[in-house]
């Protein structure tokens, strides 16, 4: 299928798994964030939105790099993971983990700070003089309100993965079915000038992020014209 080798299929599935679980993560800690930002007064919220969204900007490879030297065996947590008789994180799939969550980071924080900002405090508060505790405030209330933003987040956290590579190819290297994900595979065959096993597998990618983001789209007018409606 696709003309695409049973390696390249381990990278894929290695990918997938890392944006799965990346983007499951990056959302269960990042909602606490988000809604900091958003409602939080505070002038050290400008300093923490700047840090958040350093990733926009800064070279993958910077990003990696420092990663790379934080995790390694010489580094403050390698180190320490070592001393108590653990392996550190460089080149790992828990560092490939690490790394894409710290990338990613401005691609779930930003959409989710938006969607509650958007929403306001107004619901929640005539939420709590119905006497609806914190729980059901954020199934009934909140989730409904900033499920565009959500989605978003997802969507765009878990396509972003796909497509990452500097700070992968730094952190995790090229280990086959380990830290080999699709984006590094299609680099080696470039490099060795296999340009048809380059071309199979990077169609897969754009073939499989354009539908994704075809699908939030198309999910996003279907809410906005369920609000008119509503």
């Amino acid at each position: 299928m696709f003309g695409i080798a049973a390696a390249d299929w381990v990278a894929l599935q290695l990918t997938l798994k890392l944006a799965t679980i990346s983007t499951l993560l990056l959302l269960m800690l990042c909602v606490p964030l988000a809604w900091w930002l958003a409602f939080s007064p505070r002038r050290l919220k400008v300093m923490v939105e700047a840090l958040v969204a350093l990733p926009l900007v800064l070279p993958p490879t910077v990003i990696g790099f420092y990663l790379l030297i934080l995790l390694g065996p010489r580094g403050a947590v390698g180190s320490f993971l070592e001393s108590i008789g653990l392996n550190h994180l460089a080149f790992s799939f828990t560092g490939l983990v690490i790394g894409s969550m710290v990338y990613s980071l401005p691609f779930v924080v930003q959409p989710l700070q938006n969607a509650f900002q958007s929403m306001g405090t107004r619901p929640l508060e005539a939420a709590a003089t119905l006497r609806a505790g914190p729980l059901d405030r954020l199934i009934t209330v909140v989730l409904p309100l900033t499920r565009r933003g959500f989605l978003t987040a997802f969507v765009l956290s878990f396509a972003h993965t796909l497509g990452e590579f500097g700070v992968l190819l730094m952190i995790g290297g090229s280990i086959p079915g380990q830290t080999q994900v699709a984006s590094i595979a299609i680099y080696s065959h470039v490099e060795a000038m296999d340009y048809s096993a380059a071309h199979a597998l990077s169609l897969l990618l754009l073939v499989m992020a354009f539908a994704m983001l075809m699908a939030v789209y198309a999910l996003n007018r279907r809410f906005r014209l369920v609000g008119v409606a509503g």
